[in-house]
């Protein structure tokens, strides 16, 4: 069976030299950008392609990303070499949960099924906020099948507030009561 190979351990690589240089803003920049130019379907396909020469794999990512840090580069182009350019989008998720546990931040997930305002954004991360005690970084989801409602995750806790669980239940509820026999 292969091994799946994670992002987390180029990020928390990266992340301890970043902290050593005292560059994790400009880090975080630079992986962003970085994974931004790897969504493009073409690029990625060059960097995959097994006839292209690992050389010219290399000179592509310093043109391309030409005023990112040297080490991000270098990054890339050791994922490049390892046949794993698809984890960068992992390693920049892995490198920011790594800066805002520095920071004492906390993610928070958040799904809804609708587009949420800014005025409930705010609401949610003060909510959020006030729950654990930390600064708070959301990030939001917009999944129309959860119906209505909110689904929040914060670290491995789960509050599912969403029509669909509501929905759920109560089925559940009526189908327990249906199978108990009337006296």
């Amino acid at each position: 069976m292969a091994k799946r190979v994670s992002g987390r351990r180029y990020a928390q690589a990266i992340f301890e030299l970043a902290l050593q240089n005292d560059q994790l803003e400009q880090w975080g920049d630079d992986l962003r950008l970085t994974d931004q130019v790897l969504q493009d379907e073409e690029f990625r396909a060059f960097l995959s392609h097994a006839e292209v020469p690992l050389d010219r794999k290399i000179a592509a990512i310093n043109q391309v990303l030409e005023s990112v840090d040297p080490l991000v580069k270098n990054l890339v182009s050791l994922l490049v070499s390892r046949g794993a350019v698809n984890l960068i989008h992992d390693v920049l998720t892995s490198y920011n949960r790594l800066v805002d546990m520095h920071r004492g931040r906390q993610q928070v997930e958040v799904t809804s099924a609708v587009p949420l305002s800014d005025q409930e954004l705010e609401r949610i991360t003060r909510f959020a906020s006030n729950l654990i005690n930390k600064e708070v970084v959301v990030s939001i989801q917009v999944d129309e099948s959860i119906l209505g409602g909110l689904v929040i995750q914060i670290g491995d806790q789960l509050m599912d507030g969403s029509t669909r669980s509501r929905l759920e239940e109560l089925r559940k509820q009526i189908r327990s009561e249906a199978m108990v026999p009337s006296s």
